[in-house]
């Protein structure tokens, strides 16, 4: 059965490595690799990312400019006013401390620099403030800017590109047929919208989710073909790591294993696309950070996330220069 199993994740690997796009049909079967067949899967992902990517990495730092009292219900997060948490809670920074951020941030090599607020979307005040900051962040450093300050209209995205900024962040968060079941506030086909925004506009799209959430393996992989259908170009991983008081605190952990599987089939579904590793990997990879650089990705989360710390920048660049990674 494991030579059955080795024949059929070599021959899908040859089909990627072609040029050629998986179904979903043919995907399935490598939903049951476990143990050696899972290492044979990242090695077939891991050459698939060389074959389209080479050795660069992308780095990114997120910057928490506006935390909490959220009015989504989205079930993962400890932002939502919807519940009871210890999730910081704090109006928009001002222009300055968003600037120093970022030059911080640019001292740990990172390549990219993405403004994030909680909520819906900014109001007229606190958007012509992050306006402010992105041009300023423009002037005083070399960082590609990111933001994801939740729906846009078509003037918000129009301002966003003149001061600046070349990719926008939105995750889908979960497959279509699971999205009622993680928030009911906005949904799925809302998120589209603002992603068919920012592709009008000619953003490069940040789009991914969380895997973790309650969701089938064969979920995962409706998230990840609907990704493909919409032509991301950066997809952020995040593997839930439950807050005390969400909904989804008692959620149990996806298996080490179970992760590096599913980075290896994002890889395969989606070749050409930076497949960043994000939220959650410290807790719930542990020992297996490297090996998720070994299974197709090429892309980190560097420093903290929204509400919760990451390791520090100089661990993970010396894990990156050990896997032979060329930091941008």
């Amino acid at each position: 059965m494991e030579i059955e199993m080795k024949k059929v994740v070599r021959r899908i690997g040859d089909k990627v490595l072609e040029g050629k796009s998986l179904t979903m049909k043919e995907t399935f079967p490598l939903l049951e690799t476990e143990g050696p067949d899972i290492v044979e899967l990242a090695a077939v992902a891991n050459r698939v990312r060389v074959a389209f990517k080479g050795n660069d990495i992308d780095l990114c730092s997120l910057l928490n400019a506006k935390s909490g009292r959220c009015s989504e219900d989205c079930a993962f997060c400890a932002q939502s006013a919807h519940y009871t948490t210890e999730a910081p809670v704090y109006p928009l920074m001002d222009v300055n401390e968003m600037v120093k951020e970022a030059r911080e941030a640019q001292e740990r090599r990172t390549g990219r620099f993405c403004l994030i607020s909680s909520g819906r979307q900014l109001n007229d005040k606190e958007f012509e403030t992050v306006l402010d900051a992105l041009s300023q962040i423009r002037e005083r450093t070399d960082l590609a800017l990111d933001c994801s300050f939740g729906t846009l209209t078509r003037e918000r995205a129009e301002a966003l590109k003149k001061v600046g900024v070349t990719r926008y962040n939105h995750n889908l968060e979960t497959a279509e047929s699971h999205f009622s079941t993680i928030c009911t506030t906005h949904s799925f086909r809302d998120r589209i919208r603002t992603i068919d925004i920012l592709k009008d506009q000619g953003f490069s799209i940040c789009c991914g989710g969380i895997i973790g959430l309650g969701e089938s393996a064969q979920q995962r992989l409706e998230l990840a073909f609907s990704l493909r259908e919409l032509g991301v170009d950066c997809i952020p991983l995040n593997i839930l790591n439950p807050r005390s008081g969400t909904p989804l605190e008692h959620s149990k952990p996806i298996p080490p294993m179970e992760i590096i599987r599913t980075i290896a089939l994002f890889r395969l579904i989606l070749p050409k696309g930076t497949l960043k590793i994000a939220g959650g990997r410290e807790v719930n990879l542990r020992d297996l950070q490297s090996l998720a650089l070994l299974a197709g990705a090429n892309g980190l989360i560097v420093g903290n996330y929204l509400t919760t710390p990451g390791r520090s920048a100089e661990d993970d660049l010396i894990m990156l220069r050990d896997l032979g990674f060329e930091i941008r």
